[in-house]
């Protein structure tokens, strides 16, 4: 090998080392898109499978120890108790426009619902614009005495690295979280799921109920053949410029 066709093969490591780089990352982009393909699908079918028909009993508190989401949520229930309002919770959130524009920015009432026994199961009554946050804004928004409530089991809300920290003191919440609702309260004996009501209208029309969404996209195999097609790009075009590159080198070296 000549000295430049020597030159030349040097010149491809630091484009060679950048290209398996960004192609190390576009294929761990595409596996990770199958990943949540596959996770999607499974929630898809428990969907399907538990939010529909005739509303159950909820899973005994004996067993609230050890509940786990994958056997339990979205399933439809029905549970009689009474609410306990001033220990409700508005949890900071976006919701549809009435005529599907823009999200409006609001709060999902968390309330804690006694049960007869003496547990307490949070419930997600529905969502309030902001201006409604009050509950002396909202006309016979509390129901008093005993209440029955249909709905679907929900696990607590997952906090991500841009989820503010809750203001228990300003009664200010980010996150879905009975278990830290309930401790800022003094509250035991709480169920670690909560329960989003069905559409079944609130008196006086606040909060707004059915904001579980149940029909979820699921576009993840797109997205992985999207990433997996632009990997295949980045070889092509780093074959295609080493090729000339060395080509180069070799015509180069016959003059």
């Amino acid at each position: 090998m000549t000295a430049a066709a020597s030159s030349r093969g040097r010149s491809l490591v630091l484009p060679g080392l950048a290209t398996l780089v960004a192609l190390a990352i576009l294929l761990g982009l595409g596996t990770w898109q199958l990943q949540r393909k596959a996770w999607k699908e499974d929630l898809i079918a428990q969907i399907e499978a538990r939010a529909y028909g005739e509303p159950g009993a909820l899973v005994p508190e004996a067993e609230w120890p050890s509940w786990r989401a994958d056997r339990d949520e979205f399933r439809k229930v029905r549970v009689t108790g009474t609410f306990l309002h001033p220990f409700e919770a508005p949890v900071y959130g976006l919701a549809q426009g009435e005529r599907q524009g823009a999200p409006i920015q609001g709060y999902y009432l968390i309330t804690p619902l006694k049960l007869a026994t003496g547990a307490i199961v949070m419930v997600n009554r529905g969502f309030v614009p902001a201006d409604l946050r009050d509950p002396a804004r909202r006309t016979d928004s509390q129901p008093s005495g005993e209440v029955t409530v249909t709905g679907l089991v929900r696990a607590p809300e997952t906090r991500n690295p841009f989820t503010p920290n809750d203001d228990p003191a300003r009664n200010q919440w980010f996150a879905r979280d009975p278990r830290g609702i309930a401790a800022a309260h003094g509250l035991e004996r709480v169920a670690p799921f909560l329960i989003d009501a069905d559409a079944s209208p609130n008196p006086g029309g606040w909060p707004r109920v059915g904001q579980t969404p149940l029909t979820l996209p699921n576009n993840h195999l797109q997205y992985a053949l999207t990433w997996f097609g632009i990997a295949l790009t980045l070889v092509g075009v780093f074959a295609a410029f080493a090729w000339k590159r060395l080509k180069e080198a070799d015509s180069t070296a016959l003059k």
